[in-house]
């Protein structure tokens, strides 16, 4: 690939990625039919037909060619969100967020301040008693704290099965919905989720139906997992101006040989790797060794920050959502089209009253939008 033809030093600096957004198009609610949600179409920036606003995600089957190779990220969301109750009585909410050691995991805490060294904590139990908690240490990084389960609960699936009885579905704040718990726990997982483990959903992954994956299959496209479980890395607000050393937290992700041993072979014959997610873009690019100059099966934390100038080595499209002001998700985007061309394309969006966030509408970036940077 060739280098990145033109970056901007203001693609560095966190206000270059802000923009006014009307709260009303925040979306609370998903379509009734998910693959009904709009899709604006991203194409050649020359073209007189730079973008298309009048899709639908039904669309993307007809994007997208036999012999291409879709990749999907089965991560499940967990019920991470904990009612708390304390001695006196008081409540506050926990979002499990990962396995330190043994039985002891870090959780974001609402209000923190009310959760003090040694302070023991308690969830009511379906059965009516009580399940008793202990924080045991404070995480300067996100400022969150350590809590100690029973000692029991040492594995994600573990930690999912106790979820199960006593959590609920952690929705993004700016969802204010009137729904159900159990509304929100259908509607807030792919259709192929499998693996436990997120705190938040690869959104994209929501506007494939059943009937889309079923006319992907028939076209002669194959459809593969990878698992990047949705972390602390993925929502927490950037809280420096200057990105040039931006780091991130990390996320476990799995890739396996299957699934590079399937992109090696689409590569070869001339197709295209399209990736649902930021997340999936994430973990595939995590992939690429650059002692080895290939990509290698992982299992394993990742990190990767993609950023303006970052150079793409294994996705060619991609099909996400609209995303936060100011968060990595806008950075990622912007390393595969442009910071400023994705600002206008968020402009025309807004214009035209495109939905927004995690069960807004949908940007797909095609592999000649994505070609043309490079």
């Amino acid at each position: 690939m060739n280098s990145r033809k033109h970056t901007d030093e203001l693609d560095f600096y966190l206000n270059s990625y802000d923009y006014q957004l009307d709260t009303s198009l925040i979306a609370t609610r998903p379509k009734e039919v998910r693959h009904k949600s709009r899709m604006m179409i991203v194409r050649n920036s020359l073209s007189s037909q730079d973008c298309s606003t009048n899709k639908l995600t039904l669309d993307i089957v007809d994007e997208i060619n036999s012999g291409d190779l879709v990749i999907v990220n089965d991560t499940k969301v967990m019920k991470a969100r904990l009612r708390i109750e304390l001695d006196n009585g008081s409540q506050l909410e926990l979002l499990v967020l990962e396995r330190k050691e043994n039985s002891i995991w870090l959780c974001l805490a609402k209000p923190a301040k009310k959760l003090k060294l040694n302070k023991s904590i308690y969830i009511n139990s379906i059965k009516g008693d009580l399940l008793e908690l202990k924080v045991v240490g404070i995480d300067k990084e996100t400022g969150g704290r350590f809590i100690k389960f029973p000692s029991s609960i040492t594995t994600v699936v573990l930690m999912n099965k106790l979820l199960d009885d006593y959590g609920e579905i952690p929705l993004p704040p700016y969802i204010k919905s009137n729904e159900e718990n159990t509304f929100h726990e259908s509607v807030y997982q792919t259709k192929y989720a499998k693996n436990p483990g997120a705190v938040a959903a690869p959104t994209a992954g929501l506007h494939l139906s059943d009937e889309v994956i079923s006319s992907l299959k028939r076209k002669g496209v194959k459809i593969l997992p990878i698992t990047l479980h949705v972390g602390y890395g993925t929502f927490k607000p950037i809280d420096q101006e200057n990105l040039k050393d931006l780091e991130l937290h990390k996320e476990f992700v799995n890739v396996s040989h299957k699934v590079i041993k399937e992109i090696k072979k689409v590569k070869k014959k001339g197709n295209k790797v399209i990736a649902i997610g930021t997340t999936s873009v994430r973990a595939l690019e995590s992939c690429f060794c650059p002692i080895r100059k290939d990509i290698i099966p992982i299992e394993r934390n990742v990190d990767l920050v993609i950023k303006p100038g970052y150079k793409f080595k294994v996705v060619d499209a991609l099909l996400t959502n609209f995303h936060l002001p100011k968060s990595s998700l806008l950075l990622l985007v912007s390393a595969i089209i442009g910071r400023k061309r994705l600002l206008t394309l968020y402009e025309k969006a807004i214009r035209e009253k495109f939905r927004f966030f995690s069960y807004g509408d949908a940007m797909f970036i095609t592999p000649e939008a994505f070609s043309e940077y490079y």
